[in-house]
């Protein structure tokens, strides 16, 4: 709530300084910002913010959208990001492989990808990744990387290196959209949002 009362200090300082109108009279861009960037309730929890968010998200359907724009606020268009960041250690990479009929956004970093050893701590990597079964329910694949010094050969034979490549599926965010909004001293905070009803 805290960040939704900055906010909208903001926008109403720099909106209707003169004026003296109400939030209802904003434009729809200024409405579009000030409900996407309510967070606790986000902006299916107010009121107010459900008429102009709903608009939004019809016009987004139509040819030939454009993103309605706090000219006020100096926040631009939202960006999108429909991934959580992987975790340490790993790095974004598509799983888009050319076989999906175009089923797939072409270079969607939708999965991380890792190098684990693991000769290093097998305790850990058996923990981890030592069960196939849930490995495969949780879409998890681990590959041997060949050309590996390092010989270790686990009791069925199935792999002769320590050095693993580990892919898994990269976590979607609840709220994949934001808009960065910069404060009176222009320092820039970002505010995530989603776009459903």
């Amino acid at each position: 709530m805290k960040h939704l009362l900055y906010a909208a200090a903001g926008l109403a300082a720099l909106a209707f300084a003169l004026t003296g109108a109400k939030a209802e009279d904003a434009s729809w861009g200024c409405q579009v910002l000030l409900c996407a960037a309510s967070q606790n309730p986000s902006w299916q929890g107010v009121p107010y913010c459900v008429p102009p968010m709903k608009r939004l998200i019809a016009a987004m359907a139509k040819p030939g959208f454009d993103w309605p724009i706090c000219h006020q606020a100096k926040a631009g268009e939202p960006g999108r990001q429909e991934f959580e960041d992987c975790p340490a250690g790993a790095r974004p990479t598509s799983s888009n492989d050319g076989n999906d009929n175009g089923l797939r956004r072409r270079n969607e970093e939708d999965q991380c990808v890792r190098i684990v050893d693991r000769c290093e701590n097998r305790g850990e990597y058996n923990r981890l990744y030592g069960d196939e079964d849930a490995n495969q329910r949780n879409g998890v694949t681990v590959r041997p990387i060949s050309g590996n010094s390092d010989h270790f050969v686990n009791r069925d034979n199935r792999y002769n290196g320590c050095k693993v490549q580990v892919t898994s599926p990269r976590p979607r965010r609840a709220n994949p959209w934001f808009f960065d909004i910069p404060n009176d001293k222009g320092v820039k905070e970002r505010f995530w949002f989603n776009l459903r009803t």
